[in-house]
């Protein structure tokens, strides 16, 4: 397979289905942010993170392409043949948060994102994840006939953020780093 095609070079790309459309339509810029999240990821698993970390988030991106695939599709056309979404995805991620949430200190006030360098990738993947979030919440409002599509992609970005969140507290918490809470300013 060829790399470049040149056909992208007057501004326009391809959706799955054949639709072209400009590079800036709403859900390029939904695949693309959810494309960058699965960079991030990317980052953290070549960063050294922890065996049991590495392998969820490999799970995660292969996730994560399945789900740009249906951002990518065009739209009205059910019959595509896309990879499945896996429907116990968000189950999986919210026993996890729980099982982790058993270990870590409770929440009393917000934290700053960082503390150990893991921890930082991932609270950087956990922003990334909510922008792509929003993205696909304006894609869905922005196609009400369509919008059904859209749900599974939200609530899976909607929880990996916060699966992200609890990543990064446990990426300190095994590093034996502490984290900063946040203190509003006085002055």
């Amino acid at each position: 397979m060829k790399i470049y095609t040149r056909t992208g070079d007057d501004g326009l790309t391809g959706l799955i289905g054949g639709t072209r459309v400009v590079k800036s339509d709403d859900r390029v810029q939904a695949y693309g942010a959810v494309d960058e999240l699965n960079a991030v990821l990317g980052l953290c698993i070549a960063h050294g993170i922890d065996a049991e970390l590495s392998s969820m988030l490999s799970a995660h991106q292969s996730e994560l392409f399945a789900l740009g695939s249906h951002l990518a599709a065009q739209d009205g056309n059910a019959a595509m043949k896309l990879p499945a979404l896996d429907a116990g995805a968000v189950g999986r991620m919210e026993q996890q948060i729980d099982q982790w949430d058993a270990e870590l200190e409770p929440l009393k006030n917000f934290v700053l994102p960082g503390g150990s360098p893991m921890a930082s990738w991932l609270h950087l993947a956990r922003t990334v994840c909510r922008r792509a979030e929003r993205e696909v919440v304006g894609l869905r409002a922005s196609r009400p006939k369509d919008a059904p599509r859209f749900a599974a992609p939200v609530r899976y970005l909607n929880r990996l953020s916060d699966w992200l969140f609890t990543a990064a507290r446990v990426a300190n918490m095994r590093a034996g780093i502490k984290e900063t809470p946040w203190a509003p300013r006085t002055s």
